[in-house]
């Protein structure tokens, strides 16, 4: 049965396209985090630039190929926003990553990573170890 070619191509095939979703996952964080890191520098120069001057006024932002000016008040708000969805899908992401890479590696009868599942240590366990 192993030599079989249509079960070695139903097999590939299979494997390919877990490669596939890993890289394309992959991918689709390192593009939500430039989009992430591009609001959160906006927001900075919008707090810095409320800092030195007076607070109201209006900012030019950016919507798809068109720029509107809008209170600056909304403009910190819609960008707090998309960062927190940002973040979110970014986690989303992120979590449903390690599940498909374990796929991956059973369907490849390779041993499974050591550490590949370790979560950080919560607030109140790190404060366990402060003196």
């Amino acid at each position: 049965m192993a030599r079989d070619p249509n079960f070695v191509l139903g097999y590939l095939t299979q494997v390919e396209e877990m490669a596939e979703e890993i890289l394309t996952d992959k991918r689709q964080i390192v593009d939500l985090d430039k989009k992430r890191n591009a609001a959160r520098e906006a927001l900075r120069c919008l707090r810095k630039e409320e800092q030195a001057v007076t607070k109201g006024g209006k900012a030019w932002v950016c919507f798809g190929d068109m720029f509107v000016k809008i209170p600056k008040g909304t403009a910190t708000n819609m960008l707090e926003t998309d960062q927190k969805q940002l973040d979110s899908e970014i986690d989303r992401l992120r979590d449903g990553l390690q599940p498909k890479v374990s796929k991956l590696r059973d369907m490849e009868s390779k041993p499974e990573l050591k550490g590949f599942g370790l979560q950080p240590l919560s607030k109140e366990e790190a404060n366990i170890f402060k003196p």
